[in-house]
């Protein structure tokens, strides 16, 4: 039976791929992280990264999960995401997907959001300035639905 790091295709599997070429063996510790970040449709803490394998029943130890973020991130693996809130997030690297973040500064929640019309600006920006944009970050800032609730 295949792991989940080798199904066909997926970020994961990718990664793994990499690793290897790198010289890392896929062990639990990598494997793991993998499979996790994968699924996940936004950035994680590493704490948020080692609770979530622990509620998986996968005993990793944070200081494991930041080797394996600092791998992933000298390889160009992950993007590393500070969204002002004292702890780096990490997402993986996927070139044909690219997404921003609403961060709520009451309770810390981090949606993920893509718009096809802000991308568009970005580039009209960029063509009126006459500047070359690689990448962009937008991180924008206030009250989530059930936090702007509980004020009343």
């Amino acid at each position: 039976m295949a792991h989940p790091v080798d199904a066909g295709g997926s970020w994961a599997s990718r990664a793994a791929e990499r690793l290897a070429a790198a010289g890392y063996r896929l062990g639990g510790a990598r494997a793991a992280v993998l499979d996790l970040l994968d699924e996940q449709p936004c950035a994680l803490t590493a704490y948020e990264i080692e609770a979530a394998l622990r509620g998986r029943g996968r005993a990793v130890g944070r200081a494991s999960v930041y080797r394996v973020l600092d791998e992933l991130d000298e390889l160009g693996l992950v993007t590393r995401v500070e969204l002002g809130q004292s702890q780096a997030r990490y997402e993986p690297a996927r070139p044909d997907h690219h997404h921003h973040h609403l961060v709520c500064e009451r309770c810390g929640a981090v949606v993920p959001f893509d718009d096809a019309g802000l991308e568009r600006a970005i580039d009209a920006l960029s063509r009126r300035a006459d500047f070359d944009v690689h990448g962009h970050d937008i991180v924008l800032r206030g009250a989530c639905a059930a936090c702007r609730g509980s004020l009343s």
